[in-house]
């Protein structure tokens, strides 16, 4: 890769995309304000990142409505549910307590982006408030929240992501059973993997 095309600094980011508008600015505040609540309560599906030892991650929650409960204009309230165990974002937390979140609200273009740090609590009173059919989460990720705005809509309105014309056929790709067959030199059967995950996806939702 040639050096002299690598951009080193912020001198020259700002020199090669200006400084940003006075809307992009004003949008951003330190706490949740209640138009932000709004968009917050209303996202079944949120983009965790964390950072570790072992560098950053990215990972996915979703759940019945809201998925993020707002405590108050400073804290959020992420239940975990049932995963696969691997605990990247927590083990993160546990490390390193800076967090960011991505709201996504289906049909809306506008995503919420929300900066903080976090601790991991198992507080039985604050799982008994986020029990599901009677499934208690096995924590709770308490967010104090540093920074919150919202996104525009360019990126959703560019990938055409809520229009479903543009949704592929998941037959299309690879199946979960296919790939893990093919990554562990068929040690799984990818086609009995394939067979019981949406049983055992129904059973361990929560």
């Amino acid at each position: 890769m040639n050096e002299q095309h690598l951009i080193k600094n912020a001198e020259q980011l700002e020199a090669l995309y200006g400084l940003p508008a006075g809307s992009s600015l004003a949008k951003e505040v330190d706490y949740v304000h209640p138009l932000y609540a709004r968009l917050i309560e209303a996202a079944p599906f949120v983009a965790l990142a964390t950072i570790g030892a072992d560098g950053l991650d990215v990972s996915p929650r979703g759940d019945r409505g809201a998925c993020v409960f707002v405590e108050d204009e400073k804290t959020l309230l992420l239940p975990d549910r049932r995963g696969n165990k691997r605990l990247d974002s927590l083990r993160n937390v546990v490390a390193d307590p800076r967090v960011a979140l991505l709201f996504l609200i289906p049909g809306v273009g506008e995503t919420l982006r929300v900066n903080g740090r976090a601790h991991i609590s198992v507080d039985p009173a604050l799982l008994a408030r986020f029990a599901v059919d009677d499934h208690l989460p096995k924590s709770v990720l308490v967010v104090q929240v540093e920074r919150v705005y919202f996104q525009c809509s360019r990126a959703i309105v560019r990938s055409h992501l809520w229009d479903v014309t543009t949704q592929v056929e998941r037959a299309c790709l690879p199946s979960p059973g296919a790939m893990l067959a093919t990554l562990t030199e068929n040690n799984i059967d990818g086609a009995q993997y394939d067979q019981e995950l949406p049983g055992r996806v129904a059973k361990t939702l929560y």
